[in-house]
């Protein structure tokens, strides 16, 4: 599998907008690994690590007696993962080029995992959740967020339009073997994984256009419109309307948006 296969790319553009994602999420991040008790000397796995955004935050809650793997199969965002660290002079990140569908990682018999928005997008995830459980320790934590219900994501008022593109951005994922809404089958995989689930809770927020989080999907948006047009899932003109009735509800009074729900799970492995 190459870079290709990467249903959202891996380009500057994605990069960017995946640095602004995990800006907005950093919170129910950081919440969620304190809850789960990560803390310093822990040896942490970042699995689908992307250019390493979380991977850096981990780097920094176990300090320097501790050890962040990040496992990441872009060549593209490994290399981004490694400048970042080595520019912010992190040295308690190993990065491992590996894709956990295929292949075992090492039986690292890590303290902790943590994984946000990597189910989804592959074809065999139980496959690549057995492996990764592989390398936690018994008594070991995973933290996962992933979409439990991706098209609660709407606007308010609502919009015909835009609503389409919600529909097609799941369809995009689902020709690809994914799905969007994996949250609902991750506690069952879990537990067959040979996990007990600790907490789990639901993660939905309304927002207006001034709050930070309408960033968020706002990004996603213009650039996945654009993605969703070269697919042929959408034409131009379709895309345009979904765009313009976007902006036109962000700029009017009173406007709200829904967020896709998100399934918040901590698990200990038994």
């Amino acid at each position: 599998m190459t870079d290709s296969d990467y249903v959202l790319g891996t380009h500057d553009a994605e990069i960017e907008r995946l640095g602004l994602q995990h800006r907005v999420w950093r919170p129910y991040a950081l919440d969620a690994w304190r809850r789960a008790g990560i803390s310093v000397g822990h040896r942490v796995i970042d699995f689908g690590a992307g250019p390493g955004f979380a991977t850096l935050d981990l780097a920094g809650i176990v300090g320097p007696a501790g050890e962040v793997i990040a496992l990441e199969r872009s060549g593209r965002f490994a290399g981004a993962l490694r400048e970042r660290a080595a520019r912010h002079g992190v040295g308690n990140v190993t990065v491992q080029e590996i894709d956990l569908a295929l292949t075992a990682p090492e039986p690292f018999g890590a303290d902790a995992a943590w994984a946000r928005w990597i189910f989804a997008f592959l074809p065999e995830p139980q496959r690549a959740l057995a492996n990764l459980a592989a390398a936690i320790k018994p008594g070991g934590i995973f933290v996962v967020h992933e979409y439990l219900d991706y098209a609660t994501w709407k606007l308010c008022p609502r919009s015909a339009p835009f609503e389409r593109f919600v529909h097609e951005v799941m369809a995009s994922w689902r020709a690809t073997g994914g799905e969007p809404n994996v949250g609902l089958d991750m506690p069952r995989w879990l537990e067959e994984a040979g996990f007990a689930i600790v907490a789990q809770k639901p993660i939905v927020e309304v927002v207006t256009p001034a709050d930070f989080m309408w960033r968020w999907p706002a990004s996603f948006t213009e650039t996945n419109l654009d993605r969703l047009v070269e697919l042929g899932r959408m034409n131009a003109a379709e895309a345009a309307a979904a765009r313009t009735d976007f902006t036109r509800i962000e700029q009017s009074p009173g406007a709200r948006m829904v967020t896709p729900v998100v399934m918040e799970l901590i698990a200990r492995k038994l």
